[in-house]
């Protein structure tokens, strides 16, 4: 779930070929003389041919060591992104809309909401909270003819998800009053300014937070779950989503955002590279063992 697509480096790196194309190959031996008579090996020979065989099951063995190990570092350092998300009121419960806001075209009497978190994936994408009632955000807001009211949630999330440096404001609530035909994202602006968008429509910053970023991958070591106040429906039945968007075309990432993180080489790759050699020391030592 996020706004670019993320990649990975692989777990083990090809294998080489046998021998380099255009290598200088050495002259066969000669056989030998028809004249020489033959015997067989000796027990002796044949014992230590077998210590120098390569074991299937410890090659196994070695190789199912290295994958699990590259394979929980790589679930430690995990990408997540920092980013708005967008859903909507469906009863009691916040569901993922499906739409961006600048597509999306609430009713009157509607509960949207917005937060601002740190997110890995949808096991633990987080929600708007506190009340997300209309008749207590909306209930002092008088209706008129061709507008309609819609009850806006803006959690700005917690300290553990703000970038470095900057303090979230404390979650709010507002009614936008807005005509029929608006969309979420007038009806935000008339109650969330300043908003800020990257170049590809990303919904970066609402009423001026955060000040910089958009949706930048941010390295996370193990969960996630950054609430403080958690409710009951804050972490069921979490879509994998990308971040608010202005537009369905901005919700497809945010290259050029500012402030991205978590570039460069895996603090994994270096841990699998120094296990391998570990492990194939310890079988190189093991293989001398025997012949001694």
């Amino acid at each position: 779930m996020g706004p670019t697509s993320v990649d990975a480096w692989p777990l083990s790196p090809s294998a080489p070929s046998a021998m380099p194309a255009g290598a200088v190959r050495s002259a066969a031996l000669p056989l030998p003389s028809a004249a020489l008579p033959w015997s067989a090996p000796s027990t002796d020979a044949r014992s230590s041919v077998s210590a120098l065989a390569p074991r299937p099951r410890g090659v196994l063995l070695l190789l199912c060591g290295v994958l699990l190990v590259l394979g929980s570092v790589g679930l430690a350092h995990a990408a997540a992104y920092r980013y708005w998300s967008f859903w909507e009121r469906d009863g009691s419960a916040w569901a993922f809309a499906t739409q961006g806001p600048s597509t999306a075209r609430p009713s009157d009497g509607d509960v949207q909401g917005f937060r601002f978190a740190v997110s890995r994936d949808s096991a633990d994408a987080a929600r708007p909270r506190g009340a997300a009632d209309f008749a207590a955000i909306c209930g002092g807001t008088a209706a008129r003819g061709g507008e309609k009211r819609v009850a806006l949630v803006i959690d700005f999330g917690t300290a553990a998800d703000a970038p470095a440096g900057e303090t979230p404001p404390a979650a709010r609530t507002a009614c936008a009053r807005v005509p029929d035909d608006a969309t979420t994202a007038e009806a935000l602006a008339s109650v969330a300014k300043p908003l800020r968008y990257d170049t590809n429509a990303l919904l970066c910053a609402i009423v001026g937070y955060p000040g910089k970023g958009c949706g930048e991958a941010v390295a996370v070591d193990g969960g996630t779950d950054t609430d403080t106040e958690p409710t009951a429906d804050a972490r069921t039945d979490a879509p994998s989503s990308p971040p608010a968007a202005a537009s369905d075309e901005g919700a497809k990432g945010a290259e050029g955002a500012e402030g991205a993180e978590g570039e460069g080489p895996s603090v994994g790759l270096f841990v699998g590279v120094g296990v391998v050699a570990v492990l194939g020391a310890a079988a190189v030592w093991q293989a001398r063992r025997r012949r001694g």
